[in-house]
């Protein structure tokens, strides 16, 4: 398993300025568990842990109620922070901006809330940024120990879902660092499909190890399937977040070229998976042979359950 507290630790110095060295003197054992960072102009600081809300005092202790001593989060330091994690250039990060995001060091993806334009119904920029939320990127080594062991050999596609926070990105690099190199299975040619540069990290100095997969930084799902298939000829595809129609074709015609597809999709429960639109017609389809739920955001990249859903062996 990694240093958990490292993680913690490089979300604080993504941040920096004078909130970096109050952030950094809580207790070593609690930076273990903390999810994520989120700074609220002119609001307290507040940590996440899956669990708790929780807000820090000036002097590094942790409470649960804030009070006169609590850390607070000026606008200045939100728009100063937010335009140096966009490396100074917003209008290049525009279009993740746009999403809701921006992924940055690590792999570290910060959520952000702001006043959006919009045209014809779609956001077109966001500015007056108000809330950053870094959510904490670790890579924790055996977490997919489990599922490999299970469903492996592999003989079908691998729905992993989970809410929020569950740990799916951190499974996802565990997947991807073992099967590519034939740690408790054989190896696999392996290709990651990182469009939002969330699971290999943000620069190439900073990049996740993912063992021997080839990653496909910042393609589209759909030109990277199509390329992937086409040039890489990978056994396996690991992808994170699929939920829009046109990601799920891309995945049933990657699985229809003999490719098995690992991905990831939000949802709480199985029961809460197969309600999604367009959830049944993919199960349907053939490109999952098994869906896997994670646990809950107190235990990240924990296996609850584990449903079959069918599918021939064609790799063994």
């Amino acid at each position: 398993m990694a240093d958990k507290a490292k993680g913690y630790d490089a979300a604080v110095e993504l941040i920096g300025g004078e909130l970096a060295p109050v952030l950094s003197g809580i207790r070593p054992g609690k930076k273990n568990s903390i999810q994520e960072i989120r700074l609220r102009s002119d609001k307290p600081v507040v940590l996440t842990d899956g669990t708790d809300t929780i807000f820090v005092n000036r002097d590094s202790t942790l409470v649960y109620t804030p009070g006169r001593d609590v850390l607070m989060c000026s606008r200045r330091f939100i728009n100063d922070t937010f335009k140096r994690l966009c490396g100074y250039s917003v209008y290049s990060r525009q279009p993740e901006i746009n999403c809701g995001y921006i992924t940055v060091s690590g792999g570290c993806r910060v959520g952000l809330c702001g006043t959006a334009a919009t045209e014809n119904g779609r956001i077109i920029s966001v500015s007056d940024i108000t809330s950053l939320d870094i959510r904490i990127s670790r890579q924790i080594f055996g977490v997919s120990e489990k599922l490999i062991r299970t469903l492996f050999p592999i003989s079908g596609g691998i729905l992993i879902a989970g809410a929020p926070s569950t740990g799916k990105t951190t499974i996802l690099r565990d997947i991807a660092y073992r099967i590519s190199q034939g740690m408790g299975c054989r190896a696999y040619r392996t290709c990651v499909i990182d469009e939002r540069l969330e699971l290999s990290g943000g620069r190439d100095e900073d990049m996740i190890d993912l063992g021997l997969s080839d990653i496909m930084r910042g393609y589209p799902k759909s030109e990277g399937f199509t390329q992937a298939v086409r040039s890489l000829s990978p056994q396996v595809i690991i992808c994170d977040e699929s939920g829009t129609e046109e990601d799920m074709q891309s995945l049933v015609r990657a699985a229809n070229a003999g490719v098995y597809i690992i991905a990831t999709i939000h949802a709480p429960s199985y029961e809460g998976l197969i309600r999604k639109r367009g959830v049944r017609s993919l199960i349907s389809s053939g490109v999952f042979s098994s869906v896997v739920i994670l646990s809950s955001s107190d235990h990240p990249a924990e296996i609850s359950e584990i449903h079959p859903l069918g599918g021939d062996s064609l790799c063994s």
